[in-house]
């Protein structure tokens, strides 16, 4: 949801909770994810160097930091060096992650943005370590990164992607993050659960999964009690709205990485059908006395866009002497080489913070913003 926001370009705001990428665990495979890719990427490494634990403490990371600070090279040549810099124990655990992370940089080359991040998220033993954690919030944190899974495997899934690799996905979600939500606009979505939203009340609600196994959920569905617990929360969803209210549930989810099919739920067969105007066309799971009605409220059921067969243009193929340039020397004007995209002219280049942007116009894919940190660039003059 907070995708389709920030791509349609609707302010929003989300209460009693976090933006799905600024979650700590997401954050933490994202790292991982993003020090692959880009192994100069020094914030990504502070955080995943030592998580999951593997022995090298904040003393060890200092010291490596200022190796390559004093000796004037790269911070991954220092890692790759490890045993110049430190001593024991720390040494070959730094060296055990250099290994992992030429591991994983194979795995991007050789596989596409779901399947490589599947992995990564396995062999670092982040899922592991999520999954171990017994409690409401481990488990919450762990369903949050198979969301992000989902949404990988979505993104690659899409017909529309040119590049399914993960540096792609990484620079899609960057130039996304990046955008800052107006918080002062009071003309925007609020998002929200319907825990935080008892006592009050909104002119328009968008009540969204409304599915089986999601809401109610399946983990409230061992009892009697659970149930009506759910049926409670879903008194007070639907209260909450003053002129219209909308419920809306989809015909087919990712979880796990599979491409499910899903039920409306039950509780939408609960409500009175004079109410209800249905959206007839997709209703087809609904129960014939319930799709037949006419109300004055509304009931919408959001369908899955079949797939574009692709009409795209085919990607570019590299010579076998193709080696990306160092961008930090790119320039407004530049003719440049992209691995997929091909050659292109640089129109301009965008800085904020440590993210540098460059605006391309390319010969036949059009024009495309990619951040140099990630996007493979050969400077051709």
């Amino acid at each position: 949801m907070e995708e389709a926001l920030r791509k349609s370009g609707i302010a929003y705001r989300i209460i009693g909770g976090l933006s799905f990428y600024q979650r700590k665990e997401i954050k933490d495979l994202m790292a991982y994810f993003r020090y692959t890719v880009n192994q100069e990427d020094e914030e990504a490494f502070k955080r995943i160097i030592n998580y999951p634990k593997r022995g090298i403490g904040n003393t060890s990371v200092e010291k490596l930091l200022v190796g390559a600070y004093e000796h004037d090279i790269s911070l991954w040549k220092v890692l790759t060096n490890s045993k110049s810099f430190l001593s024991g124990r720390g040494a070959n655990a730094v060296s055990d992650f250099c290994t992992t992370i030429n591991s994983f940089k194979m795995e991007i080359e050789r596989k596409d943005a779901f399947e490589a991040a599947t992995s990564i998220a396995k062999q670092s033993g982040l899922l592991r370590d999520l999954y171990e954690d017994k409690t409401i919030e481990g488990l919450n944190r762990y369903e949050n990164v198979q969301e992000l899974l989902n949404a990988i495997k979505e993104y690659v899934d899409n017909s529309e992607n040119e590049d399914k690799s993960l540096g792609a996905f990484l620079q899609e979600i960057a130039l996304l993050t990046d955008e800052d939500q107006n918080k002062n606009n009071q003309d925007t979505v609020t998002m929200m659960t319907i825990h935080s939203s008892k006592g009050l009340e909104f002119k328009y609600v968008f009540v969204v999964g409304m599915e089986e196994d999601l809401f109610p959920s399946q983990m409230m569905m061992q009892s009697r009690e659970d149930l009506e617990e759910e049926r409670r929360l879903f008194y007070v969803a639907t209260t909450r709205a003053m002129e219209k209210l909308y419920f809306s549930y989809a015909l087919t989810r990712y979880r796990y990485g599979r491409l499910l099919n899903c039920e409306p739920s039950r509780f939408l067969e609960e409500i009175d059908p004079t109410y209800i105007k249905v959206n007839k066309k997709i209703s087809t799971k609904l129960s014939s006395s319930f799709r037949e009605s006419e109300g004055k409220q509304g009931f919408v059921g959001l369908k899955k866009k079949p797939a574009m067969r692709s009409t795209t243009t085919k990607l570019h193929d590299p010579g076998p002497n193709f080696k990306p340039s160092n961008t930090n020397s790119l320039q407004e004007g530049m003719k440049i080489e992209h691995p997929k995209f091909g050659f292109g002219k640089v129109h301009a280049i965008e800085t904020e913070g440590t993210n540098r942007k460059a605006h391309i116009h390319f010969e036949h894919f059009g024009d495309k913003t990619l951040l140099l940190s990630f996007a493979k660039l050969r400077i051709v003059e």
